[in-house]
């Protein structure tokens, strides 16, 4: 497998949601036909292995998800990945996010020192975090949802303990600030 293909796998393997091409171009620093082209070969790959993983596009837009021949096992387990208690770095990460929101998963990361991509998701699929995305600047912004303020029976993100303190804290805002190569991360 080519380099893009692989840089392109590794994307949307990690991504939480569909991902038009025109960003994954950006991302891989190529251009869009490119990136079609590597894509296309991508799709055919996934669906000649009839696996368990398969690459779905739809007006433009590309996600891994899963096959449907999977899809039974699948829908056992998210039931009970999300009806099950939160992780410790499930709730640091959700508690982060709530705090310092928004914010993107590379800050979110740096943070917390550790890859979030997984945990992002478990909280995405739970219905506690919403991703949002800023065009302009091809980056993405985690904040809490409705669903997270309904479940502590708060009206604002600023109701919690101590929120003003912690949000304007400025030590963070300083380690945050410390510059670092750019990698691509905010997806």
């Amino acid at each position: 497998m080519s380099s893009l293909k692989n840089n392109l796998e590794a994307i949307l393997f990690i991504s939480p949601r569909p991902l038009p091409v025109r960003r994954l171009a950006s991302i891989l620093g190529a251009d869009e036909k490119t990136v079609q082209e590597s894509l296309s070969e991508l799709i055919e790959d996934y669906a000649a292995r009839h696996g368990g993983v398969i690459i779905a596009e739809h007006e433009g837009e590309v996600q891994m998800v899963t096959s449907v021949g999977a899809s039974a096992l699948v829908q056992k387990f998210l039931k009970d990945e999300t009806t099950g208690e939160l992780t410790k770095p499930s709730l640091e990460a959700l508690t982060i996010i709530a705090y310092r929101g928004p914010i993107t998963r590379s800050d979110l990361e740096k943070i917390r020192g550790v890859n979030c991509s997984i945990i992002l998701r478990n909280l995405m699929m739970r219905g506690l975090v919403e991703a949002r995305e800023d065009k302009k600047k091809l980056v993405t912004y985690y904040i809490i949802s409705m669903d997270f303020l309904r479940f502590l029976g708060l009206g604002r993100v600023f109701e919690l303990p101590q929120y003003e303190i912690l949000h304007g804290a400025e030590v963070v805002q300083q380690f945050l600030s410390q510059e670092e190569p750019s990698d691509g991360a905010d997806l």
